[in-house]
């Protein structure tokens, strides 16, 4: 029995099928897939007929149904496959790039592109990052120009996940370039579409196999169907779908940094060092002890964001909280960590180098610590 009782037996065998599926199937190819820079795009095509990919969403898209703790499930044990990329590509697709869809998408834009989505048949990404509008959403200046019964679109988009496989992105362009909030519109835009084309492929300190990349548009002309919401009210319907954005990573950013704790734990039992085992320290004892406590408050505040955000009360303070603490944390018990491991911690041979690798991004994606601490200064009244 689980000793969180938010989690069914439901819960339990989906968690199960998961874990199984990232340890047997993904774990065993990381070193190939991160040298490779990029791991295949069978991986999504496998979690849809697998129903990893809508576990959230309605029947009647194609989804399970299921609650807030079936993507909780999803974003803990995702980081079995030993790569983040892996897991944060997977994520843009089930929980950052598609939610908005299904919350205000028209039933033929559900068809053309969630369904497809959901299945692994059509990859997503989404489109909001500029070079000079990363955490400043309202600085964007990709354009969307009206003109007749279609948009045409011109600029840039940076830092974008799956962005040199995509087949269809969930962008942000600017309709009114004098409402710097409400001059932002979103557009469902197929990568198939003439005037796209992708820049350079981003290389990055960690997340190897995840493929980043520059975009470009050039008077890219899309029908206005394509249109997702209404005209002028993408900035708010962006920072309603950051809300899961940060949950997610800091679910995943949390169980990550459990992993990695985990084996070293069993490594400084089985590490012997002057006749004992690290663990007959108490200097290590203790770290272990004081690194797990770190991961245990992330998990809890983690869950009671997720707990408000599955019952639709508001929650950007807790989800902020929780993302700009598992942000700080997961890099100090992963680096913790590593100094345990010694010399060993710090080749490539296993995953601690990795996981230091990339756990550094928590900090940066999806809003930065210091976004983090405005949001909630502002939420505090300061």
């Amino acid at each position: 029995m689980s000793k969180y009782p938010q989690f069914t037996d439901e819960h339990d065998m989906f968690r199960k099928a998961l874990r199984d599926y990232c340890t047997n199937e993904l774990a065993p190819h990381a070193e190939e897939w991160e040298d490779a820079r990029s791991f295949p795009r069978e991986v999504f095509q496998q979690m849809g007929q697998l129903g990893f990919l809508g576990c959230r969403y309605p029947e009647d898209v194609g989804g399970s149904g299921g609650d807030i703790w079936y993507t909780v499930v999803l974003a803990e044990e995702l980081p079995r496959c030993t790569m983040a990329g892996l897991a944060m590509a997977i994520l843009v697709q089930s929980d950052m790039a598609t939610p908005i869809i299904n919350e205000i998408g028209t039933q033929e834009q559900k068809e053309e592109f969630l369904v497809p989505a959901i299945q692994g048949e059509k990859i997503a990404a989404l489109g909001v990052s500029e070079p000079g509008a990363g955490s400043d959403v309202a600085g964007i200046r990709t354009v969307a120009k009206k003109d007749g019964d279609d948009y045409v679109i011109s600029g840039q988009k940076t830092w974008i996940t799956n962005g040199t496989r995509a087949d269809f992105i969930t962008l942000a362009a600017r309709t009114n370039p004098d409402d710097r909030y409400g001059g932002i519109s979103l557009f469902l835009f197929p990568t198939d579409t003439p005037g796209f084309s992708v820049g350079q492929k981003l290389e990055k300190i960690g997340n190897h196999c995840s493929d980043t990349a520059e975009l470009f548009f050039d008077e890219c002309r899309i029908p206005s169907r394509y249109l997702l919401g209404q005209e002028g009210a993408g900035f708010y319907y962006i920072m309603q779908n950051f809300q899961g954005e940060r949950l997610v990573g800091a679910l995943t950013g949390t169980a990550g940094a459990q992993i990695i704790l985990n084996k070293t734990i069993e490594y400084c039992q089985e590490r012997n060092a002057f006749g004992r085992p690290l663990t007959g320290f108490q200097v290590t004892r203790h770290k272990l002890v004081d690194m797990e406590t770190q991961l245990e408050a992330c998990r809890t505040l983690s869950y009671h964001a997720a707990d408000l955000f599955g019952r639709g009360i508001p929650a950007q303070r807790e989800i902020s909280m929780a993302k700009l603490m598992v942000g700080e944390t997961a890099m100090s018990v992963i680096d913790g960590c590593l100094q345990l491991h010694g010399g060993m911690g710090y080749v490539e041979e296993g995953p601690v180098a990795r996981a230091w690798r990339d756990t550094r991004l928590l900090s940066i994606g999806g809003g930065t610590t210091e976004i983090m601490k405005e949001i909630l200064s502002k939420v505090m009244n300061l």
